[in-house]
């Protein structure tokens, strides 16, 4: 059985380091408690304030955000820490399909309903940590049926580089499976990229490229994690 990427840093003792912003402590405890069961991760900060908690934290590798604190939605923050690089998901009870895919838009790397439990909980927040995508199921149904009419046409060979890269695959290693180049590949991803902000619908993000190609049904949900076994060898590229 292929060997955990993540699991060389728990045996080295550098377990990822999540950083949790929520105004209500009830959430914050939660949560806590359903992480502190997966050795891989640990607690580093908590709050209701993402700046306070980051300064307090700035080596957290991941940050569990809700999206509305203190009464306002905070996509202007959440679109802030992505840009500076920060690891986002977005935790949150507004779970309406427009809201989760603004949030992917913004720049989260995953979106959690706060109905769903541990196991998805844990999950997202690892796959966030190796920079690949999770589908937890409240994003799947956001991001399926869209039958809007702008869909772009990627061809068969987009189409398998984008999945064999959603499938956690280094750009290099879907280059080794396709038997083409790494360089191809990368236009490969930045032609869908392309043409989905000529459509109007940009994607500037793996989450968000993700989304944009489930919502079409270019890739089903289900997909994802097929190719785990092959690819979990490999460290992803964002």
């Amino acid at each position: 059985m292929d060997a955990d990427p993540l699991a060389a840093d728990v045996n080295a003792g550098w377990p990822i380091g999540v950083a949790i912003v929520d105004d209500h402590p009830v959430v914050i405890d939660g949560v806590r408690a359903w992480l502190a069961g997966e050795p891989r991760l640990r607690v580093v900060a908590t709050g209701d304030d993402p700046d306070e908690v980051l300064r307090a934290a700035p080596e957290a590798e991941v940050v569990l955000l809700d999206l509305r604190l203190h009464g306002r939605m905070v996509l202007d923050k959440l679109a802030e820490l992505s840009a500076a690089g920060r690891r986002v998901v977005v935790y949150s009870e507004h779970s309406d399909p427009p809201t989760m895919l603004a949030a992917l838009d913004a720049g989260a790397v995953a979106f959690l309903a706060k109905h769903e439990g541990r196991e998805h909980c844990v999950g997202t927040v690892l796959a966030a940590a190796q920079d690949r995508p999770y589908v937890p199921p409240a994003l799947a149904g956001a991001m399926v049926g869209d039958a809007r009419p702008d869909r772009p046409a990627l061809s068969d060979k987009e189409r398998e580089a984008l999945l064999l890269w959603f499938q956690s695959m280094s750009k290099a290693s879907v280059a080794r499976r396709m038997q083409i180049s790494e360089h191809t590949v990368k236009q490969y991803v930045d032609r869908a990229r392309i043409k989905y902000t000529r459509a109007g619908r940009p994607a500037a993000t793996k989450a968000a490229l993700l989304a944009r190609a489930i919502e079409d049904g270019l890739v089903r949900p289900e997909d994802i994690g097929i190719y785990r076994s092959q690819a979990s060898a490999d460290r992803p590229t964002p």
